[in-house]
C-alpha cells in the first residue's frame, strides 16, 4: 500500500516489494502469481485498515456507506485504477458489497446487485475525477460552442463531495 500510496499503479512492482520486504523477487514468486495478485492484496489492506469505512460497513444507511467509500477512495486514488483493472473479491471488499446488498434489499429495492453496481460506480468514477475538481473552473469554456454551459459553467461552485451526494440522492431515488 505504500510504494502505491507514494508512486501509484507504476510504483507497485515484485521487484520493489521484494526489496521494500528485503527478500528475493523469485522467494516473492513462489507466493503471488502477478503483480496484479499484489494490487488485490493491497487494495484489501486499504479497505481493512480504514476504520471510517469499516464503521459505516458496520452501521451506517446507503448513502452514508457510499460517501465514506468515496472518501476512502479519494485518499487512495491508486484504488480506482485497481477496481477498474479487475473485479475485487477481497474479504473486506465482499464485505462492503454485501453490505450494499443488504442495505439496498432493506430499502426494498427489486434489483440490489444492479443498483449496487450503479451506485459504486457512480462513487468510484466520482472519485476518480476527484483531483481534477479544483482545476475545473480553469478550463475555459469556448461561449460561442456553447452558451449556456459557459455561463452555467462560471456561476457553478465545484463542491466534489456536495455533487457525489446530489448525484447518490438522484440515483437512490430513481
Amino acid at each position: 500500500m505504500e510504494l502505491l500510496d507514494d508512486g501509484g499503479l507504476g510504483a507497485l512492482t515484485i521487484r520493489g516489494v521484494a526489496q521494500r520486504l528485503r527478500v528475493a523477487p523469485a522467494s516473492l514468486y513462489s507466493r503471488v502469481g502477478s503483480v496484479e495478485d499484489l494490487y488485490d492484496v493491497a487494495l484489501d489492506g486499504a479497505l481493512g485498515q480504514d476504520a471510517a469505512l469499516l464503521r459505516a460497513v458496520e452501521g451506517a444507511s446507503v448513502m452514508e456507506l457510499m460517501l465514506e467509500f468515496h472518501r476512502h477512495l479519494v485518499e487512495k486514488p491508486w484504488a480506482c485504477q485497481v477496481i477498474a483493472m479487475r473485479a475485487p473479491r477481497g474479504p473486506n471488499y465482499l464485505r462492503l458489497s454485501e453490505r450494499m446488498c443488504e442495505l439496498l434489499v432493506q430499502r426494498g429495492d427489486s434489483d440490489p446487485l444492479g443498483s449496487a453496481y450503479v451506485l459504486s460506480n457512480f462513487v468510484i468514477g466520482s472519485a476518480a475525477t476527484h483531483p481534477m475538481a479544483g482545476s475545473e473552473r480553469a478550463a475555459p469554456v469556448d461561449a460561442g460552442l456553447a452558451p449556456l454551459y459557459a455561463k452555467l459553467h462560471m456561476e457553478h461552485s465545484v463542491v466534489p463531495e456536495t455533487i457525489v451526494r446530489q448525484g447518490l440522492l438522484a440515483l437512490l431515488a430513481a
